[in-house]
């Protein structure tokens, strides 16, 4: 066996040396850029649901903002749909009862609820307390 000289046994085993490493360098390139994609496709998928839930959110704030405007054209509305003014912000309704037949008999501050939001905020509530513990007042300015 001539071909099984020490050079070529020497030089067989640097050639399985450097395909030992080539395959070592390679896998770990792999497995990096493995995970980079599926890093970036996480992330892609996951702003895509923010995305998706900020939509829904945002479909339902304005579907009770319109609800809330219609609410006195609504049936089972409590008030003459005359005698309410929209204000919006920080309550949805004054109602002036009675506005219509020229007889404001009672003033109501009017809060509408839709959907799933069926509880007051924290400003909705401390108007409440302030209107039901009588610090209303009326004031005229005159330019």
């Amino acid at each position: 066996m001539e071909f099984l000289t020490p050079q070529t046994i020497a030089l067989l085993v640097i050639l399985l040396a450097l395909c030992i490493l080539f395959l070592v360098i390679g896998l770990r390139v792999g497995a990096r850029h493995g995970r980079r994609q599926e890093a970036a496709e996480w992330e892609a998928h996951k702003l895509e649901d923010i995305v998706k839930a900020r939509l829904k959110q945002s479909r339902a704030v304005l579907g009770g903002l319109v609800s809330e405007q219609m609410a006195p054209l609504l049936p089972g509305f409590p008030f003459d749909p005359g005698d309410c003014r929209f204000v919006g912000k920080p309550i949805d309704f004054i109602v002036f009862k009675g506005m219509n037949e020229k007889d404001i008999s009672e003033v109501i501050f009017l809060e509408v609820k839709s959907g799933a939001a069926k509880q007051l905020n924290d400003q909705e509530k401390r108007l409440r307390d302030a209107i039901q513990a009588g610090r209303v007042r009326w004031v005229e300015f005159d330019l």
